[in-house]
């Protein structure tokens, strides 16, 4: 392994040698998630299963609700009250609207 004298580095090179660094690290441990995961399936197949039986994945989709607000300035936006708020929504709002007044 190579020794670095970082003291005679320019910063570009420190910074050249950190993204480097990074990614070296990523890529490890992506191999090593890539071997874990082959090492599995083939212990599953021995078994007579697939990896994603043995791990009971089950995805539920979660169903649409329904707006609860919509833009006066654009009634194609609205947002049902869950999750972030719209832009349109805060600086509504911040302007002095009530959520009332939003409502569909």
């Amino acid at each position: 392994m190579s020794d670095f004298d970082f003291d005679t580095m320019s910063l570009d090179e420190l910074k050249r040698l950190k993204r480097n660094l990074d990614k070296a690290i990523a890529n490890f441990d992506d191999r090593r998630k890539a071997e874990a995961r082959r090492n599995l399936e083939e212990k599953a197949r021995e078994y007579g299963f697939s990896l994603s039986e043995l791990a009971d994945v089950k995805t539920t989709k979660r169903a649409a609700v329904a707006p609860k607000y919509r833009n006066p300035g654009n009634p194609e936006q609205t947002w049902s009250g869950r999750g972030r708020q719209p832009t349109w929504f805060r600086d509504a709002i911040e302007a002095g609207t009530e959520p009332n007044d939003l409502m569909i």
